[in-house]
């Protein structure tokens, strides 16, 4: 690849953005970012929300002027190889890269859409993007009721920024167990207990039926000129669906399929989220749950790849942010001509929880035949479990002390056999 070749990636989130940097001075690259936002680490938003951080530390370093903010990608054009862009723009291309990302699930709840609408009632948030950051952040106070529907990773750490801010927190998980794609029923239920420390009240195995409204009260002085920054760009970015404010409901609680009602000041919606895959469908490329690539991230038509949430490789979409970084580096060396390919993503997931930081990987099922190894501190409030399959490590859980993550990933990435797993699994073992 030389530096006159067009590459035009769309996205601007942490995968995009990476292909940008690893591609500068080989190629002419162009990244159309819907968001108005200085580019921003997603994986912080909860840091955000809490208060622990401010907005800007989530930033991430920009691609200068290849990056073109608030930008919205309309159609490919694949026989002109061009990207149509909402501002009327055209950018053609050699190379065209998706990295469209995810958007929020919204659950089939009654009350969520008035028929024929799609605006949600103000006080119902997705917490995908900084903007939904911070209209939840504007609407948390102290003694705030807030409703989270969804127990996995976003809806644990959304739980935990509003119950740090003094919110009321009610937990609904329709799982047995909090994290279940991630976490065995014993950490899962040390996870319920520190998050119970922390005020939240769950439920788990509690199905949420819908949501309750009464007309909403406008704010004084509300109108075009008054709106918020923030609030003002959601809305320009996503006509005809305002994230948690400004239309004519307000929400007013939660009922669950067994009839019992909650008051709510506040619903958050964190019930996974869909690849971004509409672009590709209407291109007349081909969709599974995500974009189809192969291993060199080619989509069906070879002069397209697409990365990070949006794809989908050898039949597994991930949906997390460590195999879209390196789906960008695989990438990257493709474009510039390294004998590269991209064979999936052995991920480790984490989440900071202040206090019961947790890391899980691998399966953490153990099959028929498998060994399984737990170390409990009941004191120090920590949880360490691997299953091994003959003399390798297949998977592990660790909950509120991190310090071993290190070397047992590295063990379970290589694949190579243990030697010595008890030093692994104590603290100096990543030492």
């Amino acid at each position: 690849m030389t530096s006159e070749k067009r590459v035009v990636v769309i996205g601007g989130g942490l995968a995009g953005l990476r292909l940008a940097q690893r591609l500068a001075g080989a190629a002419a690259v162009t990244v159309l970012g819907e968001e108005p936002h200085v580019p921003y680490n997603r994986v912080l938003l909860a840091d955000v929300l809490a208060g622990r951080y401010a907005p800007e530390v989530a930033a991430l370093p920009a691609p200068g002027p290849a990056l073109r903010r608030g930008v919205r990608a309309v159609r490919i054009d694949r026989a002109d190889r061009a990207v149509h862009c909402d501002d009327g723009s055209t950018e053609r291309y050699d190379t065209l890269v998706l990295a469209t990302g995810s958007n929020p699930v919204l659950p089939p709840l009654r009350g969520l859409f008035e028929p024929d609408g799609r605006e949600l009632p103000d006080g119902v948030h997705a917490f995908r993007t900084m903007d939904d950051c911070l209209a939840l952040s504007a609407a948390v106070r102290p003694g705030v009721r807030a409703v989270v529907i969804g127990g996995g990773l976003l809806g644990v750490s959304a739980a935990r920024a509003l119950a740090e801010r003094g919110a009321q927190v009610v937990l609904a998980q329709q799982a047995e167990r909090l994290l279940e794609r991630q976490l065995d029923a014993d950490s899962s239920a040390l996870l319920h207990a520190h998050l119970s420390t922390l005020g939240v009240e769950i439920h788990t195995a509690c199905r949420v039926r819908g949501l309750t409204t009464s007309p909403a009260a406008p704010l004084p002085g509300a109108g075009p000129d008054s709106a918020p920054p923030a609030i003002e760009a959601r809305v320009r970015a996503e006509p005809g669906r305002r994230r948690g404010g400004g239309g004519p409901r307000a929400v007013t609680g939660v009922e669950f399929a067994d009839g019992y009602r909650l008051d709510a000041d506040i619903v958050v919606l964190a019930c996974g989220v869909r690849p971004r895959t509409g672009l590709a469908k209407a291109a007349g490329i081909e969709v599974r749950t995500g974009v189809v690539v192969d291993d060199r991230l080619r989509t069906s038509d070879p002069r397209i790849h697409a990365i990070g949430d949006c794809a989908e490789h050898a039949g597994q979409v991930y949906g997390l942010a460590g195999p879209a970084l390196e789906q960008a580096d695989a990438l990257a060396s493709v474009l510039t001509g390294a004998p590269a390919q991209y064979t999936g993503t052995r991920a480790l997931t984490r989440l900071t929880l202040g206090g019961a930081d947790l890391a899980a990987f691998g399966e953490t099922t153990p099959r028929p035949g498998d060994d399984v190894v737990r170390l409990a501190d009941a004191t120090r409030r920590t949880y360490r479990k691997v299953v091994v399959r003959g003399d390798r490590l297949v998977g592990g859980v660790l909950l509120g002390e991190l310090s071993t993550v290190g070397a047992l990933a590295r063990s379970w990435e290589d694949g190579e056999p243990l030697t010595d797993l008890f030093h692994l699994l104590t603290d100096d073992g990543g030492h």
